[in-house]
Parts: structure tokens; sequence; C-alpha cells
């Protein structure tokens, strides 16, 4: 398999000024390609599909939706993969250990012995996500551009919201929606409390998850912030149903982005964006 860091060989030459960045799961995948130097992006891709499918098919799709956009005829200096997905487990940094990725999985996630089991290293967190990433999808991508990072999406959404002045402000809970999946982070004054990620259908099944989650870490509704962000906006009755039970709701709108969105393009999920 392929390793964690980007290449200066060929395939990413030093003239080259453009970012590649590929989010994919098996409901869903999206790319855009950014101008490191004049900070905007040149391409935004994102398609839902209306069936789960498998890591094959999943690839296809990848492989025609890199094509319509000619994406295989550019050059990168970086290229960045990142793998949504639920089978993956957080471990506590001071407890890791890399021969033990399996042990770290099996309790919670269906994984076969052929799986390629992969991880990333959260300083910020003191923690190590274990996770499967869709081996076949790097496979490829490793034939385009040659050696690339790749991480895990609950990874680069717990880095990015560490940082946020929010977490660092007594307790807050974060929902990231996306493709009927929920993930839910919990804060306080900068320590991650509890991480978890939920299918739904409902907005019932939604607030059943979600005030479980708080029942079980004894955080009242009353006084708890929750910040709802990704695939949600103002007046969706996930929203409403929310300020049915909880006292501070609200839309989290990220701050300014340092790069010019398309006029025209999809709009960027938080996770892709914040590795750009």
């Amino acid at each position: 398999m392929i390793r964690k860091e980007i290449n200066n060989s060929l395939e990413h030459t030093e003239d080259s000024f453009q970012k590649l960045s590929i989010q994919v799961s098996l409901n869903g995948l999206s790319f855009c390609v950014l101008d490191t130097i004049g900070k905007k992006l040149e391409v935004s891709f994102s398609r839902t599909f209306h069936k789960e499918l498998t890591p094959f098919e999943l690839e296809k799709e990848l492989r025609d939706a890199l094509g319509e956009k000619d994406i295989p005829n550019y050059r990168f200096s970086e290229v960045v993969v990142i793998h949504k997905n639920a089978l993956y487990s957080l471990v506590p940094q001071a407890l890791f250990q890399e021969e033990e990725l399996s042990n770290y999985l099996k309790f919670n996630a269906k994984i076969f012995a052929t799986d390629h089991l992969d991880y990333d290293v959260m300083e910020s967190l003191e923690a190590v996500n274990v996770y499967v990433p869709f081996a076949n999808v790097n496979n490829y991508v490793y034939e385009l551009f040659g050696e690339f990072e790749f991480k895990h999406s609950a990874t680069v959404l717990l880095e990015t919201l560490i940082k946020l002045p929010l977490s660092g402000q007594g307790k807050s809970c974060y929902v990231h929606l996306s493709e009927s999946q929920m993930d839910m982070a919990v804060f306080s004054n900068k320590q991650l409390l509890f991480f978890n990620s939920y299918w739904y259908t409902t907005e019932e099944d939604f607030m059943y998850y979600l005030l479980f989650a708080l029942e079980q870490l004894q955080l009242d509704p009353g006084t708890l912030k929750l910040r709802l962000m990704g695939d949600v906006e103002e007046g969706d009755p996930l929203v409403n149903i929310c300020g049915e039970y909880l006292e501070q709701v609200s839309l989290f709108i990220p701050a300014s982005q340092n790069f010019e969105e398309l006029e025209n393009g999809p709009p960027l999920d938080f996770t892709l964006s914040s590795t750009l």
C-alpha cells in the first residue's frame, strides 16, 4: 500500500501549483482542484448516489467523475484523499500499539482478514484513529498521481473542530450531517469527550441518537451548545426538532475561507474544504 506522505516524484513536478482533494464514501463522492497561488477553485464536483454502492462500484464512479472533469491530465503539487465510512475506532495515543489494529476495530466494525487497516495520529487530541480505507480507491489514485496523503473523514473533522474557539468554552456539541450520516463530537474545554457516527433516516432517528448520547454523557440539554453543520440549513426539520429539546441550537457557519469558490459550483463539504 501507499505511504501517507506527499511524493516529490515526477507525478508532482516542481512547477505544479494545483492541489486535488477527494472525498469518497459508499453514498457519494466529491472532489475539487485548488489553484494554490491564485487561491481559487478551478474545479468542484459532488455526487450523491441513490443507493449504497460497493467499493468497486465506488471506484468506477470515481474513475468516471475524474474523467468527466479531465482530472487525470492535471499535474498536482499535492493530492489528498479522505475516506468517509463508519469503519473506524478512536484509541488513546498513550495506549496505541500498531500491531493491534484489528483488535481496536473488531468490536465495533465488521472487518475481514483481507481488509487493509490504517491509522491517523491526531496529536492535538492525543488520540489515534484506526480505520479501514477503501484500498481499491487508494490504488487507483496512486496509479494516476503517484504517492499521496490520505486520511479518514473523522480525523479531518476532529482536527478542525478542536481548533475552534467554541471547543474551548465549556461544553459544546457539534453534529456534522451528510448523506444520512451524522457525526457527533462533544468537547469540554478543548478536551474531546465523545465522538461517534450514526446512520439515520428520519428526524426522530436523529433525535434518538443525539439525546441518548447526551443522556449517557450526563449533559444538560438546557445548557449545552449544539452546533449543526454540513448538509443542513435554516428551516430544515432537523433544526426545528432540535429546538424542541435543546435551548441553544444554531447552525455552524465556518469562518471565511482563504480561497474563492466557483460561482456556480456545488457547495463544498466541511471536511473536504478543511483539507484545502
